[in-house]
Formats: structure tokens, sequence, C-alpha cells
């Protein structure tokens, strides 16, 4: 299971929407290094003037890496993050991820970051069963 849900949001889906706040808790708590990494891309971002922070550090275990592909895997999650946030996020391997800002998508940039060539050139041996 990806996300521990609590009785509360659990509730709260059956009887219809939920509050987006209680869902980002919900990933904070149940995916902790993917919302830390992604939190402190968003703060680097928001710092500089840079048109990104990305992440190249792998995970320091399986687990970890298990939590940052759950994160961006996930439609609903990443998307609440993003907006949580207030950033785009963008994807290249297991766990090169970074943040861009709101309405980056379609520029040069973000463009170069997501195409095919900057994934190819991002490979590596040992990241091959990542």
């Amino acid at each position: 299971m990806s996300l521990d849900v609590s009785p509360q949001l659990l509730a709260q889906a059956e009887a219809g929407a939920i509050h987006e706040a209680d869902f980002v808790e919900t990933v904070r708590a149940s995916l902790p290094y993917a919302y830390d990494l992604i939190d402190s891309l968003a703060t680097q971002l928001h710092a500089g003037i840079t048109e990104f922070a990305d992440n190249q550090t792998p995970p320091p275990s399986e687990r970890e890496r298990g939590q940052l592909l759950r994160a961006l895997a996930s439609d609903a999650i990443r998307g609440s993050l993003e907006r949580h946030f207030g950033i785009t996020l963008a994807f290249q391997n297991c766990h090169r991820v970074a943040a861009f800002r709101p309405g980056a998508r379609g520029g040069d940039t973000y463009a170069r970051f997501t195409s095919t060539r900057a994934q190819v050139l991002n490979q590596s041996a040992e990241l091959r069963d990542c």
C-alpha cells in the first residue's frame, strides 16, 4: 500500500470529496522521504533565481527509492504536492526529480529536462535496476 490512510480520511472519501490538506498530510506521513525531498527542492526553487532545482543524489535505500517512485507515479499524489508547494515536478529516473516554477511546462528548460535526449544522457549502469 502506498499510503497509510486514517479512518477520518477514509470517511471523508466515502462521504464525497476530501480536503486536499488532509491528503497532503497523509502523503507527508506515509512517504516522508519523498515529501521531504520535494519540500527541499521547492524551498531551493523559491529561494533562488534558477529555473529549476533538482536532486541528483540517489536515495539511501530501496525503501526511500520506493517512496519517491510511488509519489511521482501517482497523478493524485504528484498533483497534490505540486499544488501544495506551488511547483511543477519533472522526473527522469529512479531519483532525479526536479522542481520547476508553475507554468514551466512548454518552456525550453522544462522541455530539455524532460526530453528523450536528456533521459538517455542521464542513464548509467548503476541505475539500470533502480
